[in-house]
């Protein structure tokens, strides 16, 4: 019945249709590594992780429950195995035993069980929005500030013919699939947008993001109140430069939500003097001291909009731009760079969490509808750009070209013959008219050559210029964008299958904001964000006893000390929150206690 399995009979009954699910059964155990996960899991089921699960997911009988293949993705997401086929090297028996059973499934299984569960991309999908819309309501003062951001994932595969695009972080053109991200501001995320032909931010936000947050962010103001105040909005969208469009913002302030975001071309710094320092609250608690100053702002489109800009010490200016009028000037800064909070989820999720992970191999076919870029457009747009390029820099050269008397005189009264008649040491003096003449003579020379090569590049400019309408021409008359359909088959793109991928990366959420959870309940002890992370990372890695006690309802898990006694309060800390939970281990009545394996202090000697 499989390697290093005990429970044999109940395997039997299920291979045999006798058997619905094997039930948790904890055993008493020691040293069990990687079970420090089990501290997430009061978080976990807070979060939703099996809330939705028994009324949208169909499963089979068999020996394995949907909860336990729920539960072991997540402490697998914890555990920090980025991808399915590191359990091959893990103990299935270790494993095994933080879910009450004898051993885990093999990798095999494990897909078997993912594609049962993640196939059905509607369904995975409805999922994600229930957990969404809990999420937004636990905290609605998060939904409504949001941070919106691009994050590519680079496909090194040959099986699908994925567009390229520029990877800043390689600096290279790879072929890639574009996510488009929403998160509150504290970086917590909340769901997606996979583009595998990216339109852009702008367009996406407008036809995917917006029109599903005006339905599910919760607290939005009514039709009443917002005519009765036309200050009022529904909710802000931060985004960068690449988002920046008067045109949007308009039309964004129309429907009633708020955007911030950089400037582009912020122009001629301010003075010094309108810059005030003002005591500023981020998003992380943390209060700062910031230079800043505002102004009212036309943008092309004539549309007035609030300007703000904060002076670094270096005297740098940044330009934040935001139609949000009710919120105050701090306010603004703090939200506008809580930004970054962002760009350390994409790191820290690709670092730890295999956020670019492949789940399955396959390829899908994009709707014949799908407008694209038209590859022979591309091709002719870069001809012309490499073109201009070249103009650019054979034009500065003709305007840098100038007469240098001097060397020139000297070049060629190196190269001139001796004058004849001259004795060794004796000085010989021409007239000055014969000086004179000899003088114009080389200057002469030195316009003739110079005239020349003035003229050879003049001419290959004439040349460049007329190559470079000439390719413009032919960019014109070709469409920027065509239909998927109208291309060869040699030239259309696919895209990768995504449904599996959805369902693995919304289990990485909900691990995620697990450990956040965590994070948040010892942050206060030890104050910085990095190390109360830290020590999350070095719980969820320690291993554990485990005590069962049917008799008593509890489930008690010992975990073994830490690195110092400093991290030793922390995590007797810790399991006093957990405990205050209450939480029971799914599929069972036992109740779950933390308690931790440190030494008791010695006291001292009495004399």
């Amino acid at each position: 019945m499989g390697v290093a399995t005990t429970r044999s009979m109940e395997r039997i009954a299920a291979a045999l249709g006798g058997l619905d699910e094997a039930a948790p059964l904890f055993e008493r155990a020691d040293d069990i590594p990687n079970g420090g996960v089990l501290c997430a899991l009061p978080a976990l089921l807070h979060l939703g992780l099996l809330r939705h699960s028994e009324n949208l997911f169909q499963w089979p009988k068999g020996f394995y429950s949907m909860a336990s293949i729920f539960v072991l993705l997540a402490f697998l997401a914890l555990g920090r195995l980025r991808s399915l086929e590191q359990l091959r090297y893990q103990a299935p028996g270790e494993w095994g035993k933080l879910l009450g059973l004898d051993r885990v499934p093999e990798v095999k299984t494990m897909r078997e069980k993912i594609g049962l569960l993640g196939d059905d991309a509607q369904r995975t999908a409805e999922w994600s929005r229930k957990l969404v819309a809990d999420w937004m309501n636990a905290d609605v003062g998060a939904a409504g500030v949001l941070l919106i951001d691009g994050h590519t994932r680079v496909y090194h595969g040959k099986l699908a013919a994925l567009p390229r695009r520029y990877i800043a972080r390689e600096k290279l053109c790879l072929r890639a699939t574009t996510d488009y991200w929403v998160n509150a501001m504290n970086g917590d995320p909340f769901f997606c947008v996979t583009k595998a032909i990216d339109p852009g931010l702008i367009k996406t936000l407008e036809e995917d993001i917006v029109p599903r947050l005006l339905k599910e962010v919760p607290g939005q103001p009514s039709e009443q109140q917002l005519e009765a105040d036309l200050l009022l909005h529904c909710f802000t969208l931060i985004f960068d430069r690449e988002g920046y469009s008067p045109d949007l913002f308009k039309r964004m302030k129309e429907i009633r939500i708020a955007i911030l975001t950089y400037k582009k071309n912020p122009g001629e710094p301010w003075a010094q003097e309108e810059f005030e320092k003002k005591s500023v609250k981020m998003s992380n608690g943390e209060i700062e001291t910031l230079r800043l100053a505002e102004r009212g702002t036309q943008l092309s489109n004539g549309l007035w909009i609030r300007e703000v800009r904060l002076l670094g010490e270096n005297g740098h200016q940044t330009a934040v731009l935001s139609t949000d009028y009710k919120s105050g000037l701090t306010v603004i800064a703090a939200s506008m760079f809580a930004r970054w909070n962002q760009e350390n989820f994409f790191k820290y999720m690709r670092q730890h969490y295999g956020l670019d992970q492949l789940i399955e191999y396959g390829i899908s076919p994009l709707p014949d509808t799908t407008r694209l870029v038209n590859p022979v457009w591309r091709g002719l747009d870069g001809k012309v750009r490499s073109l201009v390029g070249k103009l650019v820099k054979k034009r500065a050269q003709f305007g840098a070209m100038t007469i240098d008397f001097e060397n020139e005189e000297a070049e060629i009264a190196k190269n001139a013959e001796p004058s004849k008649g001259k004795t060794y040491g004796e000085e010989v003096r021409e007239p000055d008219e014969k000086a004179e003449a000899k003088t114009a003579k080389a200057q002469a020379k030195v316009i003739e050559k110079y005239e020349t090569q003035k003229g050879h590049l003049l001419e290959e400019i004439q040349a460049m210029e007329k190559d470079v309408s000439e390719w413009k021409a032919k960019k014109k008359e070709s469409p920027r964008h065509v239909m998927l359909k109208d291309l060869p088959v040699e030239q259309r793109v696919s895209q990768l299958h995504s449904a599996r991928k959805h369902f693995v990366d919304t289990i990485k959420l909900l691990a995620y904001r697990a450990e956040t959870t965590l994070v948040g309940l010892i942050k206060e002890t030890l104050g910085r964000e990095d190390e109360s992370r830290s020590f999350v990372r070095a719980i969820l890695k320690t291993s554990v006893n485990l005590r069962p006690n049917p008799a008593e309802g509890v489930l008690e898990i010992q975990l073994h000390g830490q690195a110092n006694p400093m991290h030793d309060e922390c995590a007797a800390k810790l399991c006093r929150e957990l405990n205050e939970t209450e939480t029971k281990y799914p599929g069972t009545d036992l109740r779950l206690k933390y308690t931790t394996l440190r030494p008791e202090k010695k006291s001292a000697p009495v004399e």
